[in-house]
Order: C-alpha cells, then sequence, then structure tokens
C-alpha cells in the first residue's frame, strides 16, 4: 500500500510539474495583444514600414542592438547586445537598468507578460 500512495504521489507531482510548465509557456497570441496595448503607440511590426517613436521591431529577434537605420540611444549602439530571448527579458524588465542612458522607458515588470510579447517579437520576420 505504501508504494502505492508514493507511485500516486509521484504521478500528482509530475502532472503538476507539467501544468505549471504549461502555464509559464510562452504565448504569442496573448503576446500580441499585450504588444498592441502596451507597445503599439512607439513601434511598428511590419517589415519596411516607417519607425515611429521606436524602431521597427521586424525581425527583431536574434539581431544586434541599435542595428537598424533608426536613430538609437548612444547607450544603446554602445551596449554590444544581441537581442535574443534572454536579453529581451532583460531589457523589458528594466530597461534603463541594462542598458543606462536608453531613451526606452516604458518597462513589462510581469514576467509572464513579458515571455508572451517575446514570443510574439519571435513571429516578427524581417
Amino acid at each position: 500500500m505504501p508504494q502505492m500512495i508514493t507511485k500516486a504521489g509521484s504521478a500528482l507531482a509530475f502532472l503538476l510539474a507539467i501544468a505549471a510548465q504549461n502555464a509559464n509557456a510562452q504565448d504569442a497570441t496573448a503576446g500580441a495583444k499585450l504588444f498592441q496595448q502596451r507597445c503599439q503607440a512607439c513601434h511598428s511590426t511590419k517589415a519596411g514600414q516607417r519607425a515611429t517613436v521606436g524602431p521597427n521591431l521586424a525581425g527583431v529577434m536574434g539581431r544586434p542592438a541599435a542595428s537598424t537605420t533608426f536613430s538609437y540611444s548612444t547607450a544603446l549602439k554602445k551596449s554590444g547586445l544581441t537581442l535574443d530571448g534572454a536579453t529581451m527579458d532583460s531589457y523589458l524588465a528594466a530597461p534603463s537598468k541594462l542598458v543606462p542612458g536608453t531613451r526606452m522607458s516604458t518597462s513589462v515588470p510581469d514576467a509572464k507578460q513579458r515571455a508572451d510579447i517575446i514570443a510574439y517579437l519571435a513571429t516578427l520576420t524581417p
């Protein structure tokens, strides 16, 4: 009997771990909605679209920071960052903490929202 309880407990722990992992999974659809609410006022997303207050983000994931024709801050130009998932997560959490002197002032404090926005950004092709 104790062995059955242990197996049941292990199975329950496994299922809870899977559920937690799925709850934290990135959701590009939710990210698109969040982007529309929080980012779209400053950033365009379609290749060839004119940059507005912030740079066009088409193809942003994986490229070097400050690598398009947008007029970036000196701080971002000198940062040497590559905009991968981890860097974008840190930047969106606290832009001026990662890059002191950046002009981006909007942050996304919620980790799940950042993950969703990053998942959406990853869908944008150059």
